[in-house]
Protein backbone atom coordinates (compact mmCIF):
# COMPACT_ATOMS: atom_id res chain seq x y z
CA UNK A 1 0.00 0.00 0.00
CA UNK A 2 1.22 3.29 -1.21
CA UNK A 3 1.51 6.18 1.67
CA UNK A 4 -0.92 8.64 1.23
CA UNK A 5 -0.29 12.03 2.14
CA UNK A 6 -2.71 14.04 3.94
CA UNK A 7 -3.93 17.43 3.22
CA UNK A 8 -2.92 18.74 6.89
CA UNK A 9 0.61 17.29 6.62
CA UNK A 10 0.68 18.82 3.31
CA UNK A 11 -0.78 22.06 4.72
CA UNK A 12 1.75 21.70 7.37
CA UNK A 13 5.16 21.41 4.96
CA UNK A 14 3.71 24.35 3.11
CA UNK A 15 3.59 26.69 6.09
CA UNK A 16 6.82 25.86 7.64
CA UNK A 17 8.55 28.75 7.91
CA UNK A 18 11.42 27.51 9.34
CA UNK A 19 12.81 26.05 6.10
CA UNK A 20 13.01 29.25 4.52
CA UNK A 21 16.63 30.72 4.35
CA UNK A 22 17.71 33.39 6.76
CA UNK A 23 13.75 32.92 8.94
CA UNK A 24 15.77 32.51 12.23
CA UNK A 25 17.97 35.35 12.29
CA UNK A 26 15.05 37.59 10.80
CA UNK A 27 12.94 36.29 13.32
CA UNK A 28 15.28 37.31 15.84
CA UNK A 29 16.19 40.28 14.58
CA UNK A 30 12.31 41.34 14.34
CA UNK A 31 12.43 40.22 18.41
CA UNK A 32 15.13 42.39 19.26
CA UNK A 33 14.04 44.99 17.59
CA UNK A 34 10.64 44.86 19.10
CA UNK A 35 11.39 44.74 22.71
CA UNK A 36 15.06 46.12 23.27
CA UNK A 37 13.22 49.71 23.49
CA UNK A 38 10.86 48.22 26.58
CA UNK A 39 13.75 46.47 28.16
CA UNK A 40 15.79 49.73 27.81
CA UNK A 41 13.07 51.60 29.73
CA UNK A 42 12.62 49.30 32.30
CA UNK A 43 16.15 48.85 33.17
CA UNK A 44 16.42 52.52 33.32
CA UNK A 45 13.87 53.37 35.16
CA UNK A 46 15.91 52.06 38.26
CA UNK A 47 19.02 54.83 37.32
CA UNK A 48 20.02 56.81 40.00
CA UNK A 49 21.31 59.50 37.70
CA UNK A 50 18.70 62.60 36.52
CA UNK A 51 19.95 61.53 33.26
CA UNK A 52 18.17 59.00 31.67
CA UNK A 53 20.60 58.13 29.14
CA UNK A 54 22.71 58.17 31.61
CA UNK A 55 23.51 55.06 34.06
CA UNK A 56 25.26 55.66 37.65
CA UNK A 57 23.45 53.16 39.88
CA UNK A 58 20.61 51.19 41.00
CA UNK A 59 18.10 53.10 42.92
CA UNK A 60 13.95 52.88 43.64
CA UNK A 61 13.88 56.81 43.99
CA UNK A 62 11.68 57.05 40.42
CA UNK A 63 9.42 55.23 41.94
CA UNK A 64 8.69 56.89 45.13
CA UNK A 65 8.72 60.38 43.06
CA UNK A 66 6.05 58.81 40.61
CA UNK A 67 3.65 58.11 43.72
CA UNK A 68 4.44 61.76 45.43
CA UNK A 69 3.64 63.59 42.19
CA UNK A 70 0.34 64.66 42.60
CA UNK A 71 -0.31 65.65 39.01
CA UNK A 72 1.02 62.06 38.05
CA UNK A 73 -2.18 61.09 40.30
CA UNK A 74 -4.89 63.24 38.70
CA UNK A 75 -3.79 62.11 35.59
CA UNK A 76 -4.36 58.15 36.61
CA UNK A 77 -7.21 58.84 38.09
CA UNK A 78 -8.68 60.26 35.06
CA UNK A 79 -7.39 57.76 32.57
CA UNK A 80 -9.45 55.12 35.29
CA UNK A 81 -12.26 57.35 35.23
CA UNK A 82 -12.18 57.54 31.49
CA UNK A 83 -11.33 53.96 30.87
CA UNK A 84 -13.74 52.25 33.51
CA UNK A 85 -16.79 54.17 32.02
CA UNK A 86 -15.60 52.99 28.49
CA UNK A 87 -15.17 49.67 29.31
CA UNK A 88 -18.63 49.30 30.26
CA UNK A 89 -20.14 51.16 27.47
CA UNK A 90 -18.24 49.46 24.72
CA UNK A 91 -18.78 46.18 26.01
CA UNK A 92 -22.62 46.31 26.33
CA UNK A 93 -22.60 47.65 22.69
CA UNK A 94 -20.41 44.70 22.26
CA UNK A 95 -22.04 42.19 23.29
CA UNK A 96 -25.47 44.09 21.97
CA UNK A 97 -23.61 43.98 18.27
CA UNK A 98 -22.36 40.07 18.45
CA UNK A 99 -25.70 39.49 19.32
CA UNK A 100 -27.33 40.95 16.82
CA UNK A 101 -25.08 39.89 13.95
CA UNK A 102 -26.12 36.78 14.37
CA UNK A 103 -29.88 37.50 12.76
CA UNK A 104 -28.34 39.61 9.77
CA UNK A 105 -28.21 38.77 6.28
CA UNK A 106 -24.92 37.42 4.97
CA UNK A 107 -24.89 40.94 2.79
CA UNK A 108 -26.14 43.28 5.79
CA UNK A 109 -23.70 41.52 7.93
CA UNK A 110 -20.26 41.83 5.75
CA UNK A 111 -21.18 45.57 6.09
CA UNK A 112 -21.78 45.69 9.40
CA UNK A 113 -18.56 43.86 10.19
CA UNK A 114 -16.92 46.13 8.54
CA UNK A 115 -18.36 49.48 9.77
CA UNK A 116 -17.67 48.23 13.46
CA UNK A 117 -13.95 46.97 13.02
CA UNK A 118 -13.30 50.11 11.20
CA UNK A 119 -11.23 51.93 14.21
CA UNK A 120 -9.27 48.17 13.18
CA UNK A 121 -8.34 49.48 9.92
CA UNK A 122 -8.07 53.14 9.85
CA UNK A 123 -5.34 55.12 11.15
CA UNK A 124 -5.77 56.46 14.85
CA UNK A 125 -4.74 59.99 13.63
CA UNK A 126 -7.75 60.26 11.03
CA UNK A 127 -9.91 58.85 13.77
CA UNK A 128 -8.93 61.40 15.96
CA UNK A 129 -8.63 64.58 13.86
CA UNK A 130 -12.53 63.46 12.59
CA UNK A 131 -13.68 62.83 16.48
CA UNK A 132 -12.26 66.46 16.84
CA UNK A 133 -14.19 68.01 14.25
CA UNK A 134 -17.69 65.62 14.81
CA UNK A 135 -17.37 67.35 18.79
CA UNK A 136 -17.03 70.76 17.75
CA UNK A 137 -19.18 70.80 15.08
CA UNK A 138 -22.22 69.44 17.51
CA UNK A 139 -20.98 70.36 20.74
CA UNK A 140 -19.84 67.54 22.20
CA UNK A 141 -17.58 69.73 25.25
CA UNK A 142 -14.14 68.14 25.13
CA UNK A 143 -12.70 66.83 28.49
CA UNK A 144 -13.82 63.79 30.39
CA UNK A 145 -17.51 63.54 28.62
CA UNK A 146 -15.63 63.69 24.54
CA UNK A 147 -12.87 61.24 26.14
CA UNK A 148 -15.70 58.88 26.69
CA UNK A 149 -17.26 58.76 24.02
CA UNK A 150 -14.45 58.96 21.79
CA UNK A 151 -13.17 55.98 23.88
CA UNK A 152 -16.48 53.81 23.72
CA UNK A 153 -16.07 54.20 20.00
CA UNK A 154 -13.33 52.99 19.26
CA UNK A 155 -13.11 50.27 22.05
CA UNK A 156 -15.75 48.07 20.93
CA UNK A 157 -14.09 46.31 17.96
CA UNK A 158 -11.99 45.74 20.74
CA UNK A 159 -14.13 44.37 22.81
CA UNK A 160 -16.37 42.48 19.98
CA UNK A 161 -13.39 40.17 19.09
CA UNK A 162 -13.22 37.40 21.62
CA UNK A 163 -16.96 38.02 22.03
CA UNK A 164 -17.89 36.62 18.34
CA UNK A 165 -14.90 33.90 18.34
CA UNK A 166 -17.21 33.00 21.51
CA UNK A 167 -20.27 33.11 19.74
CA UNK A 168 -19.50 31.31 16.99
CA UNK A 169 -18.53 27.81 18.93
CA UNK A 170 -21.51 27.82 21.12
CA UNK A 171 -23.59 24.32 20.65
CA UNK A 172 -27.16 25.65 19.93
CA UNK A 173 -28.55 22.52 21.70
CA UNK A 174 -29.00 24.00 25.15
CA UNK A 175 -30.57 26.99 23.48
CA UNK A 176 -33.25 24.64 21.28
CA UNK A 177 -33.99 22.88 24.61
CA UNK A 178 -34.84 26.24 26.45
CA UNK A 179 -37.14 26.72 23.46
CA UNK A 180 -39.05 23.92 23.59
CA UNK A 181 -39.41 23.48 27.10
CA UNK A 182 -41.17 27.12 26.85
CA UNK A 183 -38.54 29.88 27.62
CA UNK A 184 -38.83 32.74 26.12
CA UNK A 185 -36.20 34.77 24.36
CA UNK A 186 -35.68 37.03 27.50
CA UNK A 187 -35.00 34.01 29.75
CA UNK A 188 -32.46 32.48 27.50
CA UNK A 189 -30.81 35.46 27.22
CA UNK A 190 -30.13 36.00 30.78
CA UNK A 191 -30.31 32.43 31.85
CA UNK A 192 -28.02 30.38 28.71
CA UNK A 193 -26.59 33.23 26.73
CA UNK A 194 -24.97 35.48 29.15
CA UNK A 195 -23.68 32.87 31.29
CA UNK A 196 -21.81 30.74 28.46
CA UNK A 197 -20.45 34.44 27.06
CA UNK A 198 -19.39 35.35 30.87
CA UNK A 199 -15.84 34.47 30.26
CA UNK A 200 -15.44 36.24 26.59
CA UNK A 201 -17.40 39.22 28.23
CA UNK A 202 -15.03 39.47 30.61
CA UNK A 203 -12.14 39.06 28.62
CA UNK A 204 -13.02 41.93 25.83
CA UNK A 205 -13.77 43.93 28.80
CA UNK A 206 -9.90 43.61 30.04
CA UNK A 207 -9.10 44.16 26.41
CA UNK A 208 -10.97 47.37 26.13
CA UNK A 209 -9.91 48.94 29.12
CA UNK A 210 -6.34 48.17 28.20
CA UNK A 211 -6.77 49.83 25.03
CA UNK A 212 -8.07 52.93 26.48
CA UNK A 213 -5.43 53.33 29.30
CA UNK A 214 -2.92 53.38 26.90
CA UNK A 215 -4.47 55.32 24.33
CA UNK A 216 -2.66 58.96 23.32
CA UNK A 217 -3.69 60.25 20.26
CA UNK A 218 -7.60 60.30 20.42
CA UNK A 219 -6.75 61.62 23.79
CA UNK A 220 -4.56 64.16 22.89
CA UNK A 221 -7.16 65.25 20.71
CA UNK A 222 -10.38 65.85 22.58
CA UNK A 223 -9.21 65.81 26.07
CA UNK A 224 -10.05 69.23 27.56
CA UNK A 225 -8.41 71.02 30.77
CA UNK A 226 -8.28 68.96 33.69
CA UNK A 227 -9.00 65.94 31.83
CA UNK A 228 -5.41 64.88 30.78
CA UNK A 229 -5.02 61.09 30.91
CA UNK A 230 -1.72 59.42 31.79
CA UNK A 231 -0.42 58.89 28.39
CA UNK A 232 -0.84 62.46 27.49
CA UNK A 233 0.66 63.63 30.85
CA UNK A 234 4.00 61.69 29.63
CA UNK A 235 4.18 62.60 26.76
CA UNK A 236 4.52 66.36 28.11
CA UNK A 237 6.64 65.22 30.61
CA UNK A 238 9.29 63.69 27.56
CA UNK A 239 8.71 67.54 25.46
CA UNK A 240 11.43 69.20 28.32
CA UNK A 241 13.84 66.70 29.23
CA UNK A 242 13.29 62.43 29.51
CA UNK A 243 13.98 61.63 33.05
CA UNK A 244 13.51 58.23 34.91
CA UNK A 245 10.61 59.24 36.28
CA UNK A 246 9.67 58.72 33.01
CA UNK A 247 10.85 55.25 32.47
CA UNK A 248 9.37 54.43 36.09
CA UNK A 249 5.89 55.69 35.02
CA UNK A 250 6.09 53.55 31.66
CA UNK A 251 7.39 50.40 33.19
CA UNK A 252 4.20 50.93 35.66
CA UNK A 253 2.06 51.24 32.81
CA UNK A 254 3.64 48.67 30.85
CA UNK A 255 3.03 46.28 33.74
CA UNK A 256 -0.31 47.06 33.97
CA UNK A 257 -1.42 46.76 30.96
CA UNK A 258 0.75 43.32 30.00
CA UNK A 259 -1.20 42.20 33.09
CA UNK A 260 -4.24 42.67 31.76
CA UNK A 261 -3.89 41.61 28.20
CA UNK A 262 -1.96 38.56 29.77
CA UNK A 263 -5.46 38.00 32.00
CA UNK A 264 -7.70 38.63 28.62
CA UNK A 265 -5.64 35.70 27.13
CA UNK A 266 -5.36 33.07 29.84
CA UNK A 267 -9.07 33.74 30.14
CA UNK A 268 -9.82 32.88 27.06
CA UNK A 269 -7.51 29.92 26.36
CA UNK A 270 -9.30 28.33 29.74
CA UNK A 271 -12.57 28.20 27.89
CA UNK A 272 -11.18 26.35 24.71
Amino acid sequence: MSHTQTPTSKRGKLVNLRNFPGFNPTAWFVLFFLYMPLIYVVIYSFNSSRIGAVWESFSLKWYGKVFENTDIQRALKNSLQVGLVATILSTTLAVMAALGLLRMKRAGKAVAIALIGAPLIIAEIVLAVGTLGLFIAVGVPLGKVGLIVAHTAFCIPFALLPIRARLSQLDMAPFEAASDLGANEKQILRRITLPLLAPAIFAGALLAFAISIDDFITSFFVAGPGATTLPVYIFGMIRSTVTPEVNAISTLLLLFSGSVLIGSYLIQRKRR
